[in-house]
C-alpha cells in the first residue's frame, strides 16, 4: 500500500518549513507567490488533497501571531514619521490575523538594559524594534532569541534583519537636484550622531558634491545641529557668507531654516534654496512648501512585517539589510541659481 503524502514530504521535498506549506494551500500570507505556486504543483502532482483537510487547517491556525513592537519615548513622540510606520505595521499584521503589542521604552530602561515587560507577559513569536533605543539594549533583546527585526535603524554590532531607507542614496539625489539647478554653495544641516540614517544622508550629500567636483566647505556643515530654532538662528547668524541652497537632514530642519532665513530677510527660493528629507506634514505645511525625499512608510510597515514572518520560518538564514527607495518630490522651495 502507497504511503500516504503528508505536508511534511513537501515540504522536504521543497527544503521549505511544513508552515509555509501549511500557509501556501490555505491561502494565508507570509509566503510568495512563487513558493505557494510550487507547494500546489508539488501537491497535485503528488496526490495531495488539500482542499477541506481539517488537520491542515488545524495547523494554519498554529502560525505564530503574537508581535511586539517596541520602541523608545522619544520615536513615539515623533508621530507624523514613525507614527505612520506603526500604523502601517498594525494595518499589515491585521491583514495576518497576528495580534500587536507596543511598549514604550524609558531611558531607565535603556540605561539599566531592563527588558520589555510584554516579553514576560505574552508568549511574544516576534520583535519589531522601531528606530534607535542603544546597542547594547537592542543586543539584549535580540539575546532572548525571539527572531527580531529592526526598523529605521542598524549597526555592526546587531545581529538581526534591518529595514532601511536608502539614505545615501535619496541624500544624493536630492542634492544632485540642487546642483542641477545651478547652485554649488550647499550647506549641510543635522545631526549626524543622532542616527545612522543622518550619518548616511551626510554621505550621500558628500559623494553628490564629489560627482560634481564640488569641494564641501566645512563653513557650511553643520553636523551636530540640534532641530532647534534658537541654535540654528545662531547658526545662520554667524556665516560670514550665505550659502546659496540648504540640504536639511530631515524636514523638521528643513521647516526651521525656511522660517529663519525668511526672518532674515532671506527669500527661499529666490536667495536661497532649501530641500529636506521624509516628506512629513512640516514639509507640507511650510511657505513655500519644502522640496523633499519622499519615503513611503506605508511600505516600510509592510515591509517590516513580511520579513519577521519570513525570519519566524527560517531562523537560521543570514540576516539581511532591505534597502527600500526614495523619491524626490519637487516642490516651491528650490529654483534655479540666480548668481
Amino acid at each position: 500500500m502507497d504511503k500516504k503524502i503528508t505536508m511534511q514530504d513537501i515540504a522536504d521535498r521543497l527544503n521549505i518549513s511544513k508552515n509555509s506549506v501549511s500557509q501556501a494551500l490555505s491561502g494565508k500570507p507570509g509566503v510568495s507567490e512563487e513558493t505557494r505556486r510550487l507547494v500546489k504543483d508539488l501537491a497535485d502532482q503528488l496526490g495531495y488533497s488539500y482542499f477541506n483537510n481539517r488537520k491542515q487547517q488545524q495547523i494554519a491556525k498554529e502560525i505564530p501571531k503574537n508581535i511586539a513592537l517596541i520602541a523608545s519615548d522619544y520615536a513615539f513622540s515623533l508621530k507624523s514619521f514613525f507614527g505612520e510606520i506603526y500604523l502601517s505595521i498594525e494595518k499589515e499584521l491585521r491583514t495576518r490575523e497576528m495580534s500587536l503589542f507596543i511598549e514604550s521604552i524609558d531611558r531607565e530602561s535603556i540605561d539599566q538594559l531592563i527588558l520589555p515587560s510584554v516579553l514576560n507577559n505574552y508568549e511574544i513569536d516576534g520583535i519589531l524594534i522601531l528606530s534607535h533605543l542603544s546597542t547594547k539594549y537592542i543586543s539584549k533583546v535580540i539575546d532572548t532569541g525571539i527572531p527580531t527585526v529592526l526598523i529605521d535603524h542598524h549597526s555592526p554590532h546587531l545581529q538581526a534583519d534591518c529595514i532601511l531607507t536608502n539614505n545615501r542614496f535619496g541624500a544624493f539625489i536630492a542634492v544632485e537636484h540642487l546642483i542641477q539647478l545651478g547652485h554649488s554653495n550647499i550647506a549641510f544641516v543635522g545631526d549626524i550622531d543622532i542616527s545612522p540614517s543622518y550619518q548616511e544622508r551626510m554621505e550621500g550629500y558628500l559623494l553628490a558634491l564629489k560627482k560634481y567636483n564640488i569641494v564641501p566647505s566645512k563653513e557650511w556643515m553643520f553636523t551636530s545641529a540640534k532641530e532647534n530654532q534658537e541654535e540654528l538662528r545662531v547658526l545662520i547668524d554667524s556665516l560670514d557668507t550665505q550659502p546659496s541652497a540648504w540640504f536639511c537632514v530631515n524636514d523638521g530642519h528643513g521647516f526651521l531654516i525656511t522660517a529663519l532665513l525668511q526672518q532674515k530677510e532671506i527669500r527661499v527660493p529666490e536667495q536661497a534654496s532649501v530641500c529636506s528629507f521624509d516628506n512629513g506634514q512640516l514639509s507640507q505645511m511650510s511657505t513655500p512648501k519644502i522640496t523633499t525625499m519622499d519615503i513611503d512608510l506605508n511600505y516600510f510597515g509592510k515591509k517590516a512585517v513580511e520579513q519577521l514572518c519570513w525570519r519566524i520560518e527560517n531562523k537560521e538564514e543570514p540576516f539581511q539589510e532591505i534597502l527600500l527607495p526614495t523619491n524626490l518630490l519637487i516642490r516651491e522651495s528650490t529654483s534655479k541659481f540666480m548668481g
